[in-house]
């Protein structure tokens, strides 16, 4: 892999590990890429603007304006010419404003004007990164589709040991060329994806529902659409948005519509994940006023909902990929095993209830993928990185497909 004709803004901030930009540079330019430095100016007390240009072969930029010639630096022009960004290293101070926009530096201007995707590395002291403020914001840059580059454990700054301590400069060079090598690998494809719960009406203020927040579902889109594809996403009623531009996203309240959106779309695309928690049953006969309290009880008669996997899974045509998930509590593996065969999937993303940290309404996802050929495990991940792991499968188990065809 390499980052040839790639263009790098290297964000630099207040922090000793800027003396590791140095490096990244080095390496950035050695695979290929034209990298621009913008640093703020507690970053050029730890490494100077001379050294970083020598290495870069550019001026760096620090300020509004040169100070030598009254030059004005454009951090609109930088965000249109970037292919990527990389704040490394990033200060607890930084990343609270870019969460905020706090716009006060060329650094954080030129971030707000960055079209392209953006990587943060943070370096800090263990109790400023366990800290909830700086947690809160590395989830606030993350649901604004910035990619943050944990960092490791260590001795840190403060002589202390712990997670704080910037990655080194070959694996942030690493997560580039891993992200500009992937961003293709699902062109001209079209996949649909399903997420969150389904509302079935009661009467028209309540109704039977589920705990699935569409999380799981909303990281796969974001994922395949970084690949490259083309994404509709049919979305049960969930508090979340979309990023990426290629996400078309329809959405829906009940298994009925959810049903209806997907047989619709489905012939259109070349695959299909079925992440969305749609209710079995639904009431019967839903009541057209809100029902009043009356007796001690009240007897609520459901009838099943169609079946949007086992729909699919007779339309699936040779050429497309069909994937579902199982949320098991026991027997996990032969239960999902079973709803693969009935209704034609080609794999199964099988999470448990039983296994802490995974489920509905939380970060985090704990899965097994399972098909006729075998199961891979996967370890707790959050679930941006369960989405990815997902979607590497699809490009691998579609790959070897397309190979069979000429054997």
């Amino acid at each position: 892999m390499s980052l040839k004709g790639k263009k790098i803004i290297l964000g630099i901030t207040g922090s000793i590990a800027a003396y590791k930009a140095a490096v990244l540079i080095r390496i950035l330019i050695k695979k290929g890429a034209e990298v621009q430095v913008v640093i703020t100016p507690a970053g050029k007390e730890f490494i100077t603007p001379i050294t970083l240009s020598a290495l870069t072969g550019k001026p760096v930029i620090s300020e509004f304006f040169a100070q030598r010639d009254g030059t004005w630096n454009s951090h609109v022009d930088l965000g249109l010419w970037a292919d990527a960004m990389v704040v490394a290293p990033a200060t607890a101070a930084t990343i609270g404003k870019m969460a905020h926009g706090i716009a006060d530096n060329m650094l954080i201007t030129t971030y707000l004007s960055a079209k392209a995707p953006v990587f943060v590395a943070p370096a800090m002291d263990l109790d400023m990164f366990a800290h909830p403020a700086t947690q809160k914001n590395l989830e606030i840059l993350r649901s604004y589709g910035n990619r943050i580059i944990e960092p490791t454990e260590g001795e840190l700054a403060s002589h202390l040991v712990g997670k704080g301590r910037m990655e080194e400069s070959e694996v942030i060079a690493e997560a580039l060329e891993e992200f500009f090598a992937s961003s293709q690998s699902m062109a001209k494809k079209k996949v649909l994806i399903t997420a969150g719960p389904t509302y079935e009406k009661i009467d028209p203020v309540r109704f039977v529902g589920n705990y699935s927040s569409g999380k799981m579902g909303f990281a796969l889109a974001e994922a395949c659409a970084e690949r490259g594809a083309e994404v509709i996403l049919i979305a049960g009623p969930v508090q979340l948005t979309t990023i990426h531009p290629s996400i078309r996203r329809i959405d829906v309240e009940s298994a009925s519509q959810m049903y209806e959106e997907a047989i619709t779309h489905f012939p259109e695309c070349d695959s299909a994940v079925l992440c969305a928690a749609v209710a079995d049953f639904t009431p019967d006969d839903p009541a057209g006023k809100k029902i009043k309290r009356e007796g001690e009880t009240l007897t609520l008669t459901l009838k099943p909902t169609r079946d949007i996997a086992a729909t699919l899974g007779k339309m699936k045509q040779p050429h497309q990929m069909l994937v579902g998930f199982a949320l098991e509590t026991d027997s996990e593996e032969k239960n999902a095993m079973g709803k693969l065969e009935r209704k034609n999937l080609d794999f199964i993303v099988l999470n448990s209830l039983n296994d802490q940290g995974a489920g509905f309404w939380v970060d985090t996802n704990k899965i097994t993928i399972l098909s006729r050929e075998g199961k891979t495990e996967f370890s707790l991940k959050r679930k941006e990185e369960v989405a990815k792991d997902i979607v590497d499968y699809m490009i691998l188990k579609d790959n070897s497909a397309c190979c069979s065809l000429y054997r």
